[in-house]
């Protein structure tokens, strides 16, 4: 492979660009030791080399600090080190033994991330920030069986906070009430339960 460009990236590190459409970072002194400067060949020897005694050292320590402050999914490890410029070797190899260890457990990462937004975000919240953290739609259903969330709950102690009185309430300031918990991810059937005191909320 060919080294398009070698840009530095801050006082320490490069970024290096091939043309086979991928980029690594190294540092200065692993540049020059390693003879990488634009136009010239990296063997497929090299690169090798590069990935097992360089990068797949540091992705897994990258991805054990990044874990010392909070739980992260397994998509989330990956974003982090593709935005730091490891190739798709090295993500591979630092997931793998993240998963190995179980320092990485969607599942289980899911089922806390249920148990403590519980009851304080909707159920379609929860559904939709955990596909977005990697999460098949099939297992956060599952875990959403398992794990109860009490919506009818929250709303309640959303309408209370905001002085809710179905006897008295406007029909637009109900409307606006209401809105705003659609808003949040509740469903109408759920809010308007809650509103009309359907008796499942004991309001």
């Amino acid at each position: 492979m060919q080294i398009l460009s070698v840009t530095p990236l801050d006082k320490r590190r490069s970024k290096v660009l091939t043309d086979e459409d991928f980029a690594f970072a190294l540092y200065k002194g692993e540049v020059r030791a390693y003879g990488i400067e634009e136009g010239a060949v990296l063997s497929q020897e090299v690169y090798e080399e590069i990935l097992k005694k360089v990068l797949f050292k540091r992705a897994k320590e990258r991805t054990l600090y990044l874990l010392k402050s909070r739980d992260r999914t397994e998509l989330e490890i990956r974003k982090k080190l593709k935005e730091g410029f490891y190739p798709q070797e090295a993500i591979d190899y630092a997931v793998a033994f993240l998963k190995n260890y179980k320092y990485v457990d969607d599942e289980n990462y899911g089922r806390n991330f249920i148990r403590t937004y519980a009851g304080r975000k909707s159920k379609r919240q929860i559904e939709f920030e955990l596909k977005n953290k990697g999460l098949p739609k099939e297992t956060v259903d599952l875990l959403l069986e398992e794990c109860q969330v009490s919506e009818e709950a929250q709303i309640l102690k959303f309408l209370q906070k905001k002085g809710y009185d179905r006897e008295t309430v406007q029909p637009k300031e109900k409307g606006k009430l209401a809105a705003a918990l659609v808003r949040k991810g509740f469903s109408y059937e759920a809010v308007y339960g809650v509103m009309e005191g359907d008796g499942r909320s004991g309001w």
